[in-house]
């Protein structure tokens, strides 16, 4: 889905027209990937703009960049800041959120250490991830020949932008034999999870979905799903999946910020259930919505903006940021 341009982006502290938004091409990021990020949605709920699991998200922001030893300069505090003051700038009512960190410009050599972190935010206008009328009637996937990666090898509870390679492969794929998504296996074998999506299959009454030892991102929207599954009284399990469950699964669907809830209707050409999105998931679906839609939120997820909220502005530079136009030589 094409992005709708906005008139501002949050860059190292400072707002920045749109076509201005830019780094600079010996950037590390764009060289190793090295950059760590966030997909957060802002709602337009019928109480007001709300942010959906702001903390939460903010907070796997720094722990992303904290393994692959990067320190982001700026707070938590800072980010939520950040992220509202764009929000608001940009007069959105509904939006997608992007901070993203990323290693910048100095040191063009696999060693990231000498390189700054920046941190920009972007938000936008983005309507449905999966396709019009996805979370309606539900997708049609397939298992990706495409394995995620070891736990040893790429740490999957951080959500950097070099892991999403894999997650390319995994897309294109699927798009190209004809399905919305594709639904890897872990190194053993065992579920893991979409190309950008957790993955939950309902079987006889009860909830499964991989285990964050699956090789999984830790989701946000996941999260919230298990715990409004289980105040509904349902079990929820979380454990080792086997392909065989999904031809056999009740129910399926994904969550995600992007894909939310979405019905999964038929996996490798064979039809879920009844090929139309089961009771489970829509109630899943009707608990979620009527937080993110009406604002009925007893669970404390959503952070409203608007009203009394103001933009603050930060210091625009962190000790540890150098300057785009920094004429030092580039050394490997």
């Amino acid at each position: 889905m094409a992005v709708k341009a906005v008139e501002k982006i949050w860059m190292n502290g400072e707002f920045v027209d749109w076509a201005d938004a830019k780094i600079h091409v010996l950037s590390h990021v764009v060289h190793y990937g090295s950059s760590f990020f966030e997909g957060i949605r802002c709602y337009k709920t019928k109480a007001g703009s709300a942010i959906f699991r702001l903390d939460e998200h903010t907070k796997r922001l720094i722990n992303s960049a904290k393994i692959f030893r990067a320190e982001i300069p700026y707070s938590h505090e800072e980010i939520n800041q950040g992220i509202i003051d764009t929000i608001l700038v940009n007069n959105l009512d509904a939006c997608y959120i992007r901070p993203i960190a990323y290693r910048g410009f100095d040191d063009l050599g696999v060693n990231p250490l000498n390189n700054p972190v920046d941190l920009t935010i972007a938000a936008y206008e983005w309507g449905s991830y999966l396709g019009k009328g996805a979370i309606e009637t539900g997708i049609d996937v397939c298992v990706s020949s495409w394995r995620r990666s070891a736990p040893n090898s790429m740490p999957t509870m951080a959500k950097i932008g070099g892991a999403y390679m894999n997650s390319q492969l995994i897309k294109m794929e699927a798009i190209v034999n004809g399905y919305s998504e594709g639904i890897a296996l872990d190194l053993n074998g065992y579920v893991s999870e979409g190309s950008g999506e957790n993955v939950f299959v309902v079987y006889e009454g009860t909830i499964f979905t991989p285990q964050i030892s699956n090789s999984i991102l830790a989701g946000v929207t996941r999260k919230s799903v298990i715990e409004l599954a289980r105040n509904m009284g349902y079990e929820v399990k979380e454990t080792n999946i086997m392909r065989e469950m999904l031809y056999i699964a009740d129910e399926m669907f994904f969550s995600g910020t992007a894909a939310e809830v979405t019905p999964i209707r038929s996996v490798d050409k064979s039809i879920i259930g009844n090929g139309i999105p089961g009771k489970i998931t829509k109630e899943l679906q009707s608990a979620f919505y009527d937080i993110v839609e009406n604002g009925n939120d007893k669970f404390n997820w959503l952070t409203f903006i608007g009203g009394d909220n103001k933009i603050i502005n930060m210091p625009p530079v962190k000790k540890n940021i150098k300057s785009l136009s920094s004429k030092e030589d580039v050394t490997m």
